[in-house]
């Protein structure tokens, strides 16, 4: 059974990095014809696709955040990572990672086969 665990700090700084990480078990990042994904949900707001990483490591991004995101990953390790740079209160969110087979589109929201419990980060001084 593929399990998702999302990791990192619950509160960053306005302008500072937001960092997390995604850990995968019981199935490989790197399973063909598959993609993980950053999706993120702000109070009040439906859950928003942020970017992914196929299985290839070819990556991609929403355009309202390809300037300030950054997915990396670790096949050693099995996980994969979400840098945000230049966070706003606006950034603050409940932040999944998900699984899904890669196709021509990211959405809708219940293509994904595998969710991580989310993870609060507040974006706050």
């Amino acid at each position: 059974q593929v399990q998702l665990q999302e990791s990192g700090p619950g509160l960053v700084k306005p302008s500072q990095m937001l960092s997390l990480t995604c850990t995968v078990s019981g199935g490989s990042i790197t399973t063909t014809y598959y993609s993980w994904s950053w999706i993120r949900q702000s109070p009040g707001k439906g859950l928003e696709w942020m970017g992914a990483r196929a299985y290839d490591g070819n990556t991609y991004y929403s355009p309202s955040l390809q300037s300030r995101a950054a997915i990396s990953r670790n096949t050693s390790k099995n996980l994969f990572s979400l840098q945000l740079n230049s966070v706003t209160p606006e950034d603050t969110a409940v932040y999944y990672c998900a699984g899904a087979t890669y196709g021509s589109s990211w959405f809708p929201f219940t293509k994904y086969d595998y969710w991580g419990q989310g993870t609060q980060v507040t974006v706050s001084s």
